[in-house]
């Protein structure tokens, strides 16, 4: 009763439609029984030339998604935005224009500019163009790496320069088989990590430092900076030699041995890697020790801090055969080719 009522209704309406209307309600009826024809078994399959079929008359007549049946009208309303994305994409396809820059490029222009923040886009752009590169220096300037304050040096940097000017000093004690005492002085350069200087004594004093200082670095050599801790034995004859040799004393804040890091490492090196593992018989045992290790520590033993090399940079052997020498009696080796 409700169909025939609603009929009726489209009947009585019929003559108030548009010509053109109606002939796109019919043809929209009429494509449906062609596809429902075409159908063999479970869902209705529509080619591209049917969805197009649909969304062209939906763009002109909206109205016929009242008369659709096999497909959900927010079906079509899909199809027609995303042949509305696919068109717009069509049309704002690139058609030539400058060409685009490799990856590589642009992995190397963003590498300079972190390794460079001194450096802009000009600087950049030169050292570019001696690579062999052909690029406009607009380009560069918009693959740099975008930085929100002005251009400032790191820390590792700042070290770095700094580094081959600053040793640091320190005592450390190393008891006996008879259980007395001694102590150890060592210097050690922050550059290279190279120990520049040990030596050994039971009854250290002011002038005994001072003295080890001056025969750590001749006249010409002397660095600009020396760290040491607020131990009592640098007094004022140490503080003496050091400023005639123009070096610039620097003690470390009270309490505070992480500020002289690089000698306390070099300690506890010495302590893992040799003393801990020998019992010392005496001053002149300790002292032939230290300096054993000190040449396997500058000329051998390899530190991450220096990328696997040694203070005194080793070469490297590629060809012989590879050879075995124990060092401190067999607690360490050195292997290299003959």
């Amino acid at each position: 009763m409700i169909g025939l009522f609603c009929f009726a209704l489209a009947v009585l309406a019929s003559p108030f439609k548009s010509k053109l209307r109606l002939e796109a309600e019919n043809a929209v009826l009429r494509h449906q029984l062609v596809v429902l024809r075409r159908k063999r078994r479970g869902r209705v399959q529509l080619t591209n030339l049917d969805r197009w079929f649909f969304i062209q008359l939906y763009g002109w007549f909206p109205a016929i998604l009242k008369v659709l049946t096999i497909i959900r009208p927010e079906t079509l309303v899909r199809w027609h935005r995303a042949g509305f994305r696919g068109y717009w994409r069509w049309k704002s396809r690139p058609r030539g224009g400058r060409p685009q820059i490799d990856t590589e490029l642009r992995v190397l222009i963003r590498r300079m500019s972190v390794e460079n923040p001194l450096w802009g886009a000009p600087r950049i752009h030169g050292e570019l163009l001696k690579l062999g590169f052909q690029v406009a220096q607009s380009s560069v300037a918009k693959y740099m790496v975008k930085r929100r304050g002005p251009p400032n040096q790191g820390w590792r940097t700042f070290l770095r320069n700094h580094a081959p000017d600053i040793a640091a000093m320190d005592l450390f004690v190393v008891p006996t088989i008879g259980f007395k005492l001694l102590y150890a002085f060592v210097i050690v350069r922050l550059d290279r990590r190279d120990l520049v200087w040990i030596n050994v004594t039971a009854h250290p004093t002011a002038e005994w430092v001072a003295r080890q200082i001056t025969e750590a670095f001749p006249w010409n050599e002397a660095p600009g900076y020396m760290i040491r801790d607020r131990d009592r034995i640098y007094g004022s004859v140490v503080r003496r030699r050091l400023r005639a040799m123009g070096i610039r004393d620097k003690p470390t804040a009270p309490a505070s041995p992480w500020q002289n890091g690089v000698a306390e490492r070099l300690i506890g090196s010495i302590r893992r890697e040799c003393l801990d593992h020998i019992i010392i018989f005496g001053e002149t045992h300790l002292r032939r020790i230290v300096r054993s290790y000190s040449r396997y520590y500058n000329e051998i033993r390899t530190h991450r801090s220096l990328d696997k090399d040694a203070p005194v940079a080793r070469p490297i052997q590629r060809t012989g055969s590879i050879r075995s020498f124990p060092i401190l009696g067999g607690l360490h080796h050195h292997y290299a080719r003959a």
